[in-house]
Order: C-alpha cells, then structure tokens, then sequence
C-alpha cells in the first residue's frame, strides 16, 4: 500500500512552520493515542503514521531531503549516495538488525518524538457522592517539562549544539568485513548516548534532563451515577512526553464503599422497610429514607411479608444523563416477641373470630399437603 502524503498526514501546508507541524501532531496524537482507543484497530496504525511523519518533517535535515525526493529518501533508496537520512546498511530496517545479530552492534535510539507514559490514581467514594456527583482534588505526583529551561535541558541563555562525533544522528558509523563484503554498521554515538545533542551548560533546575518531579494539585469533576468500576479520563495530565511528544493522560478508577441502608442495582436503590402487623393488615402511609431525604410512603391494605413497593424517580441518575431509577421498598412485617395481657387477648379473640383459619384466599398449608399426598 502506498504510503501518504507526510504533510497530508498531518494535514498541515508543504510551507508549514516547525511549531505548526507540532502543534499538528500533538492534536493528531492526543486523539489516535493506542491507549486512548483501546476498541479501535486502525488507531495503532493511524498513529504510528502520524509519529513517522512528524519524525521525518519535525528534522531540518530529513524535511529537506523529503522535499526533494519524496519517500525514496525515507526508503532508503539514496542511502550512501549523499542522500537521505544516513549512510551505508546500518539505517536499512531488517538488514540492519540482521548485521547486528552478527556483529552486536549498538541498539538505535529513537529519534522522534515519543507520548508520555498514562498515570493512574484510585478514588474512593461515599454512596450518595457517587450517586450525585461532584468536584475532587486530586494530587499526584508526575514528570513534567522544566519550567526554567522549557524542556531543553540547557541553562537560560544557552542552547544545545549538535554532536560533533556523530553530527547530530546520535550514531556512529564504522566499516565491518562480513561474508557478504565490507558493510557499514551503525552503533549509538557514546558522546551524547544517542541524543545527537550536547548540553555544555546544564539547566540548574534539572540538571540537563528538560523534566522535573512535581506534585500537581488536580480537580476531578465526577459525574452523578458512577459505580465501582467506572474509569474517568483526563487527557494530557499523565507523565510528559519525550522529545516534543505529548504528554500521556491521567485515568482516575472509581471505588464506591457500601451504605448501611441503601442498595444498588444498575440505576435502582432498594431498602427495606419494617411495618407491624396493624399496619401491614389496615395500610399505612410511612416514613422511609431516600437519597433526596425522608419520603412518605403507602401502605396498601393486606400488604404481606416480601411486597415491593415503587418509589419513582427515588434512585440513581443515569451516568450517560438518560434519567433516573426508582426506589424500590421491600416490607417486612415484624412479629412482635413481647406483648402485654391485653394485647394476648384481643390476639385471640381475633384467632376465635379467624376461626384460627388464614383468610387469603389461598387453601391452607395443610390442606395443600393433603391434596398433593392424596390427591
């Protein structure tokens, strides 16, 4: 498949500004980062496009031959030729790492600009927090770009130069015999250690790294009906990229802790509720918490031990803003343990009036064990 247009890849003009192909690329790999598009098989491909064409016009050098020779320069068709972006077969993909295994050669550096590494922090929950939402700070530690030399490593008022044993490559070339002739092998340049830079006055702040460690004070807006289990994202708060890369995101994982009260299940919040038998055999109207606070509730007449009652809109929000659940009520007719002389009595003159007979309708225990044993 033919390779695309590297200005085309990153959508900007063949006349672009070096900051306006970064600031290009940082958008393009914020939204095709292979962490960040973990259901998208193309996002891989789209962005190790994307880092290809950056590395190649982001280099004063390799836009230039580019310019001229298009993707044969980057093919390493003009290789030893004063062409292209090295010399010789060190630089010519598998042949390369073939002579490596051979000889040991020194392992490549990457050149290009490469996207910070992704942070991740644990947040734990109360019931109704998670329930409605709300705003948290977070503090993490994480490496950022040194604010006293803006990522260059080199003290104000100086600047890096380019290697002078490897030229600015970051490698090194020597001659090697093999079966197959006399071959060049390519090794990483020792002077800079493969950063085709040197730093003569290091920043005092980072001592030449262009990163520090910092603690960042961050606020987490959580939406209203997340769960244990939900994962928040929050692009670009992660570690800070290498050599001009963006930097990874931040994902916060959310822990809910268990209410003494309420349960959950998806959107809906259940609670139980105990009535006596006065007011399971009359109705009532009672008193029941809710998230929103105390509510009033209906007792039908004849409600039995296990009846649910609805409370509508009484329960969770949708995360994704579709509504809200109900309250579901589960009544527990409580049997008294303790009752007074008078209290015995009026229970049996109910049990004489009953005739001792369960009136719901239903055949009696007793009467169903007989008629499933006797027919």
């Amino acid at each position: 498949m033919a390779k695309r247009d590297y200005y085309e890849v990153l959508g900007v003009s063949r006349d672009a500004s070096p900051e306006e192909i970064k600031k290009a690329y940082r958008k393009l790999a914020r939204k095709y980062h292979p962490d960040a598009n973990k259901d998208d098989k193309d996002a891989a491909e789209k962005f190790k496009e994307i880092t290809e064409a950056y590395d190649v016009l982001s280099n004063e050098e390799k836009r230039a031959s580019y310019d001229r020779f298009g993707h044969a320069a980057t093919d390493g068709q003009f290789n030893g030729f004063g062409g292209g972006f090295g010399g010789g077969f060190g630089d010519m993909g598998g042949l390369g790492d073939i002579f490596d295994m051979f000889f040991g050669g020194g392992g490549r550096r990457r050149q290009g600009p490469e996207p910070g590494a992704d942070l991740r922090v644990d947040m734990e929950l109360t019931f109704e927090e998670a329930a409605f939402g709300l705003e948290k700070e977070i503090k993490i530690p994480r490496t950022e770009e040194c604010g006293t030399c803006g990522g260059s490593g080199a003290a104000p008022g100086t600047a890096k130069k380019n290697c002078e044993v490897c030229q600015g490559t970051g490698q090194v070339q020597y001659a090697a015999s093999t079966p197959f002739g006399r071959v060049v092998q390519s090794r990483t340049c020792d002077r800079c250690r493969g950063t085709g830079v040197i730093i003569e006055k290091p920043c005092p702040t980072c001592r030449g790294a262009g990163k520090v460690r910092r603690h960042r004070t961050i606020k987490v807006k959580i939406p209203a009906g997340v769960d244990t289990g939900s994962r928040l994202r929050l692009a670009g708060e992660g570690e800070a990229g290498q050599r001009g890369g963006p930097p990874g995101d931040l994902y916060v994982y959310i822990h809910v802790s268990p209410h003494p009260v309420f349960k959950r299940e998806g959107n809906n919040v259940i609670i139980e509720a105990p009535v006596n038998y006065a007011q399971a055999a009359l109705g009532d109207e009672i008193t029941v918490p809710t998230l929103d606070g105390q509510a009033k509730l209906r007792v039908p007449e004849g409600t039995q031990t296990g009846t649910i009652l609805r409370m509508r809109n009484k329960g969770i929000p949708d995360v994704r803003g579709y509504g809200r659940g109900d309250q579901h009520v589960y009544i527990k007719v409580i049997t008294p343990t303790r009752l007074t002389e008078k209290q015995k009595d009026l229970l049996r003159e109910f049990a004489r009036i009953e005739g001792q007979k369960p009136q719901s309708g239903e055949k009696g225990f007793f009467e169903k064990v007989r008629n499933a044993f006797m027919g």
